[in-house]
């Protein structure tokens, strides 16, 4: 593992955190964007037999939030990125627990975008959780 020259920056915030939440905040916008468009569309593209737009939308003004915040705090200093650490790994936690249970729930092995979705989702939480432990 390469090493940085310098692991806190300037304002003390490690460069590869930076770098991930500004690949989060293009994550979430190439995602959030065409559900929030076309949620009927994509999500039956993705395996969903039936399609909640209003949940749907909903789902894209969270990923929206908190994709755009990362981008916002990206010249901030380290209490606020630990901050938005805190939400992410709630945020992530909480859907990563809903998606199991509702992929548990249906018949079969359920739709295709929600086993990518909870991958997403487990990763993103394992490197929120890893970048809140490194900061410590």
């Amino acid at each position: 593992m390469k090493r940085e020259k310098n692991p806190g920056g300037m304002r003390g915030i490690p460069v590869g955190l930076e770098t991930w939440f500004m690949v989060h905040f293009y994550i979430d916008l190439i995602v959030a964007v065409p559900i929030f468009v076309f949620p009927e569309i994509i999500l039956k593209y993705l395996g969903w037999e039936s399609v909640d737009p209003f949940t749907t939308r909903l789902f894209a003004a969270a990923l929206f939030g908190i994709g755009i915040s990362s981008l916002l705090v990206r010249k901030a200093g380290l209490e606020v990125y630990e901050n938005m650490l805190n939400l992410k790994i709630i945020w992530s936690t909480f859907a990563v627990l809903g998606l199991f249970i509702s992929i548990l729930q249906v018949e079969g092995p359920g739709p295709f975008g929600a086993w990518a979705a909870l991958i997403v989702f487990v990763f993103f939480n394992l490197l929120w959780v890893f970048w809140k432990t490194r900061l410590k």
